[in-house]
């Protein structure tokens, strides 16, 4: 069966891959995903694997909770610049992190006015919504709250300013969520955001969730996808979540619809002293990315 066309990409595909600012998804290329992605068709233009060591946390206090605001801004407009030129010259942005909080500018760069998808949809695939505002957080932590700066919810912060409301509730939908904070459910209720938590999946089962949040995001099946892919979804350190298959096969479906424009994978963390756990977290990592990007859905 030959591969989906994708309705947006131009030919030759190619994928701009970088890397955010922690040490591990630099792993994912040591262990060979860039390779694979061009046995896939794919070329591949690799930005490395960007540093920031000129901004500094230790003298970047508080805004009220809000844990190193200037940092992570700052760290978000300079990658959401190199992402935003991605896509406006036809390339697919991969990119791997690091903390939900760089999804922030990869959404921005994805839906901004400026760029070739303005009404491009949201699937975002996590154990958490990331959907607290500065009113609701209790940890302070900004990978907490990007979905709430894209949304334009919330007290506005300063420090944030370049962060436009760019996304509708009704272009994002969740799935597999599962360890949601009071205020989060809240939100979610009052904006009417579409959310697939691990009880609907357990009741429906993943292909039956997968075309429901479709369905409701891009019913006719044509606009842009930006997936948005948090490997705690499978993290059993949060148990009861998606498994392996449950987690490739949305990956897969996304692939099939020939509509993906952008990819994130978040929280690649193997700074664990187990060996065998870091080549555990990488090989899933690097093969999430491949089902997104056509290896399972063909071959």
């Amino acid at each position: 069966m030959a591969a989906p066309l994708n309705k947006f990409l131009p030919n030759p595909k190619t994928i701009a891959s970088k890397l955010g600012v922690d040490r591990g998804p630099i792993h994912l290329v040591e262990a060979g995903l860039i390779t694979r992605l061009q046995e896939l068709g794919w070329h591949v233009l690799f930005d490395g694997h960007h540093q920031f060591e000129e901004i500094s946390a230790a003298s970047d206090p508080p805004v009220g909770k809000l844990k190193n605001p200037r940092l992570v801004s700052s760290v978000c407009e300079s990658v959401a610049n190199v992402v935003g030129a991605h896509v406006r010259n036809g390339q697919l942005p991969v990119t791997l992190g690091g903390d939900h909080s760089l999804v922030c500018k990869c959404l921005f760069a994805t839906c901004s006015l400026g760029s070739s998808y303005p009404d491009a949809c949201v699937i975002w695939v996590d154990a958490h919504a990331d959907i607290n505002t500065a009113e609701t957080t209790s940890s302070g932590n900004i990978h907490g709250m990007p979905v709430s700066f894209l949304l334009g919810l919330g007290e506005k912060i300063p420090e944030y300013a370049w962060v436009k409301p760019l996304l509708r509730p009704e272009r994002l939908v969740y799935i597999g969520l599962r360890d949601l904070d009071a205020g989060e459910k809240r939100i979610l209720r009052e904006n009417n955001i579409k959310a697939f938590s691990m009880h609907e999946v357990d009741k429906y089962g993943i292909g039956r969730v997968m075309d429901m949040a479709l369905d409701h995001v891009n019913p006719n099946r044509d606009l842009p996808i930006h997936l948005s892919f948090d490997v705690d979804a499978l993290d059993p350190s949060v148990r009861g979540g998606l498994t392996f298959r449950e987690g490739h096969y949305i990956c897969e479906v996304i692939y099939e619809t020939g509509l993906l424009v952008a990819l994130d994978l978040m929280e690649v963390n193997p700074s664990l002293a187990d060996p065998e756990s870091v080549r555990q977290t990488v090989a899933v990592g690097c093969s999430l990315v491949c089902s997104a990007l056509g290896e399972y859905a063909w071959g």
